[in-house]
Order: C-alpha cells, then structure tokens, then sequence
C-alpha cells in the first residue's frame, strides 16, 4: 500500500479548515519526471546501463551537463531564515513555506524550476562552503531572507567562487522594479531623472540595491537614511556597506532625521517599515512620488499619499501599482539562463528594468498604472529577452 503524500486525518490540526492553511497543506511543489518509462527499454536508457554512457560523456565533456541533466533550467531558492518577510529570524523550518512559494513562481511565470532550500546554518563561512558544494547540481543561486549585512558579504563571496548566477532577490529583484517603476513615474510627472532628489528609507537589503541601481540609472541626488538619521560620511557608526554608500549619496550634505531630508523631495521609497508623519510627506516637492513598500503596512498609507503626491505606489496587491519582485526574478533567471550566462552584471539588471518599464505604452501610462500587473504575461518573456541580449553585450553569455 502506497502511503499517501500527506496525513489526511486532520482531527487535531487546529489550523483545519483555514483556506491558507489548507492551500499549504503538504507544501505547495513537488518533483514530476520528464519523461516516461513505460517499459524495460525505457528503464534501462533513463538508469542503468544506458545512464553510464550519459555520464561518461559529461566526465569528458563537463560543459554536456547542461545539455543532458536538468542543471540549464534549475535555480536553488537558499535561506537561512534570519529575515524573513517582515517576521524577522524566525529560523529555517518557519522559512520553508516562502521559499516553496518563490519556487512555485519561478516555474509558474518564469518556467524555471527550483528547489527551495532552508539551511540550518547562520555562520557567514558555513553558508557560502554549503552553497558552493552543492552548486555542481544548479544553473543558478537565488539568495532569499538573508539578514543584513550578512547577505551582502554572502553574495559577493558566492559570485566569487561560483560561474553561475547568484541573485540575492531581496536586495536586486526589488531594485529592478522600483526603477522600472520610477522611470513610468517620471513619465507621468515630466520630471527627469537626472534633476530628481530621492531619499530611501532603510539601508538594508533592499535599500542599498535601490540606491545602487537608481545612481547607476543617473539619479543626480540620492539620501538613504537608516534609523539613526542621514547616512553621511562624518557618521562614526557607520557599517563597511553604509560607509560605502554614504561615500557615493547625499550630494547635497544633509543630515537630521528622515522627515528633515523629505523637505523638497522628489521621491520617497520606503523599504525599511514604521511611519512617516504627513507633516513631513507635504514637505516634499510638488509632483512628489511617494513609493511605500513596507507589507502589510506601508511607511505613508495611500489615502494619505494621495494627498501630497501625484504618483503612489506599494507593496500590496490591494492598491494600484504594486511593487512585486515577481516582475523581476523569473524574466531574469529565464533570460540568463537562456544565454547560458556565468552571472548577472549590472546591465542585465538595467535591461531588465527597462524593459519591464517599456511593456506599458505611452498612451496607456497614468498615475495609478505606473507598472504591469503580475498576471500580464507579457512580462517574462520580455524581461528574460533584455536581460539575455544583455548578458551578450556584457560578454557574460556561453550560449
């Protein structure tokens, strides 16, 4: 008697009946073969003895790997579970459902498969020697709820050491569709790029790779404020990470707390949580973009948004122009894969911003449609197009 995938006697489950739960129960992915053995000559081409010949051929020619085993079109989804959603560290095992669910949209909208990977491991060394050993079985490396500045010392060791894809989407899924975001704003606004004063609120993850991306995209004047105040060079408590980046922001000197440098703002993005106080969002200059991506709660709730800014966009799926990495990170795996790319450059991540920007046309773009929807099916496709000619241009591609 085969046992069945997951018990069904839910008597003592006090979470029975709760339509999230239910939609959980016993994970959200499984395995599926490719093919079919339908008989002994299947068998016996699919595993021993006909598997052999495949083997040998990859030992001579190691670079086959990705023509005969699934490696091409595999991604490891890794945690550790020290930040995970806003939840914080609650550990690897509570952590396993989010990666279940970043591998269900890989393949759901990307058409890559994954394997969601907890790790029970915290140690900077310990985490990248687990990842590099068990890199040999995949095309690429998604880094997810990493605490900071933990994440960053992990990723750059990663793509030290490995040829393949490493993507922390936490910190560089959101920056692709921030910017994406921020380009159809300007749009709406008539405001350019270069002449736009933009302060970030959080110097984690995700608010280091925004500042990043948005000055190499020619943001002329950026502040990142943590919750001390103003990143500046003259601040002594200052990391390794936000030292760098004080170095590189905040042309116009400023220091003081966030609602200081909201005063003639352009743009705020939130992705650090807790509140900011309408006084301080009316300080900000006319035709303000306010981006108010901490979930469930954003930083400036929209009604008030609205109230002092032309273009609003969040985190949630309730309100009009959504932040989802969801736009980013399967175009972007799809299209590095597709050119068969030893990693993923700065102008892969342009390209895909752009491209992930230019799906909404002109005569369509408005206020309240600053960004596609995550059902739009065109965004793969168009995402993983730029990001693939990308990756030629910047000499990564092998294929």
């Amino acid at each position: 008697m085969v046992a069945e995938a997951f018990p069904s006697d839910v008597s003592t489950d006090s979470y029975a009946g709760d339509p999230v739960f239910e939609l959980h129960r016993g994970g959200k992915i499984e395995v599926t073969s490719s093919i079919q053995v339908r008989d002994a000559d299947d068998l016996s081409m699919a595993y021993t003895p006909g598997v052999a010949r495949v083997c040998t051929a990859i030992a001579e020619d190691p670079s086959l790997v990705r023509t005969y085993t699934w490696k091409s079109n595999v991604v490891a989804v890794v945690t550790d579970g020290t930040a995970v959603l806003g939840l914080g560290d609650i550990g690897p095992a509570a952590a396993l459902p989010v990666m279940e669910g970043k591998a269900l949209l890989f393949k759901e909208f990307g058409g890559v498969d994954s394997v969601p990977i907890a790790l029970a491991c915290t140690d900077v060394d310990e985490f990248v020697e687990t990842v590099v050993r068990m890199a040999p079985t995949f095309g690429g490396i998604n880094l997810e709820d990493i605490s900071a500045p933990r994440c960053f010392e992990i990723e750059r060791r990663l793509k030290e050491r490995l040829d393949i894809p490493v993507f922390h989407d936490d910190q560089h899924g959101t920056a692709v569709v921030v910017l994406a975001a921020l380009r159809n704003a300007l749009r709406v606004t008539g405001k350019s790029i270069s002449d736009i004063r933009v302060v970030i609120s959080g110097a984690g993850a995700a608010g280091v790779a925004c500042a990043r991306i948005l000055l190499q995209a020619g943001v002329g004047d950026l502040a990142v404020v943590d919750s001390k105040g103003v990143l500046h060079e003259d601040r002594s408590d200052l990391t390794p990470v936000k030292l760098s980046l004080a170095r590189d922001t905040n042309t116009a000197q400023l220091s003081g707390r966030l609602v200081d440098a909201l005063d003639g703002a352009d743009v705020f993005l939130g992705v650090s949580g807790g509140t900011v106080p309408e006084e301080a969002i009316a300080r900000m200059a006319p035709g303000a973009m306010i981006f108010a991506l901490a979930n469930p709660n954003p930083e400036v709730h929209p009604d008030l948004a609205h109230r002092h800014a032309a273009v609003v966009a969040t985190g949630r799926s309730d309100f009009p122009n959504q932040i989802n990495n969801v736009l980013a990170f399967p175009g972007i795996f799809r299209g590095a894969f597709d050119a068969n790319a030893s990693r993923i450059t700065e102008g892969m991540k342009l390209a895909a911003a752009e491209a992930l920007a230019d799906l909404i046309p002109a005569d369509e773009l408005r206020a309240d449609y600053i960004i596609p929807s995550p059902f739009d099916e065109r965004v793969a496709p168009a995402v993983a197009a730029a990001v693939a000619e990308a990756a030629r241009r910047d000499g990564v591609a092998r294929a």
